[in-house]
């Protein structure tokens, strides 16, 4: 017997929690997960694929980046907020010039506090998951 069958023969089983978890993403994907919770997966899916500068572009071409924007501020802590309004801010120069040296190092540090904090987005998540009825 391979390492291969003895994986395929154990079954793995998931936690009330993680079932809860992955419920989570699966309604995210369905437009079904409620605001500021949707808006704060998004951001931090958007953040883990290219950071800040992937997520206002990518907010912005599919629905109402403001409305994302205050979405999230409602749900943030104090340093994530500022965090976000100062990535966006660096983001607004970067869209009317094509570089700018100091804005793009300041989205980098803006997704390097993002990553520091990113345990807070997690428990904001978990929070809510833990409310869905599966």
């Amino acid at each position: 017997m391979g390492l291969f069958d003895i994986f395929k023969k154990k079954k793995v089983e998931l936690t009330e929690e993680q079932l809860k978890w992955n419920k989570m993403w699966e309604l995210w994907t369905e437009k079904k997960v409620d605001s500021p919770y949707a808006e704060l997966m998004t951001y931090q899916s958007e953040i883990n694929n290219g950071g800040h500068n992937q997520y206002f572009t990518n907010v912005e071409n599919t629905s109402d980046l403001n409305k994302e924007i205050s979405a999230l501020e409602q749900i943030l802590s104090a340093e994530l907020k500022n965090n976000l309004n100062k990535a966006y801010k660096a983001y607004l120069i970067l869209e009317k010039k094509e570089e700018d040296e100091e804005a793009e190092e300041t989205l980098e540090q803006c997704d390097d506090v993002f990553y520091e904090n990113e345990e807070e987005v997690n428990r904001l998540l978990e929070e809510y998951a833990c409310k869905i009825e599966l």
